[in-house]
């Protein structure tokens, strides 16, 4: 094949295999095939952890959610548990000037 005749390997020059450029037609066989069967266990554990991801990002996302609910309920009694305080306070105070003008009299 010359130059002129060169094809791409999405537009061969002719259909026909046998005819075609082998360095523009790979085929499966010269991929080499992994022999070391910990690393295919290794990829697939891989692949099954990268689909878990999102699973365990939204588990965190959930969790933080959580905390933070928690804190504001935590916020909001410790914010009311102050106003019944002041409020006692306030009736303590009524109660000790009833008191006083009770036993001035």
């Amino acid at each position: 094949m010359s130059i002129t005749e060169a094809g791409t390997i999405d537009r061969p020059i002719t259909r026909d295999p046998k005819k075609q450029d082998p360095t523009m037609n790979p085929t499966f066989t010269d991929t080499p095939v992994p022999t070391n069967v910990d690393a295919i266990e290794w990829r697939q554990n891989r692949n099954f952890a990268m689909q878990l991801i999102p699973e365990a990002l939204a588990r965190a996302h959930m969790h933080e959610r959580l905390r933070e609910a928690e804190s504001e309920r935590r916020a909001h009694r410790i914010a009311a548990a102050r106003r019944m305080q002041r409020r006692a306070e306030r009736a303590s105070l009524r109660a000790r000037r009833a008191l006083a003008m009770a036993v001035m009299q």
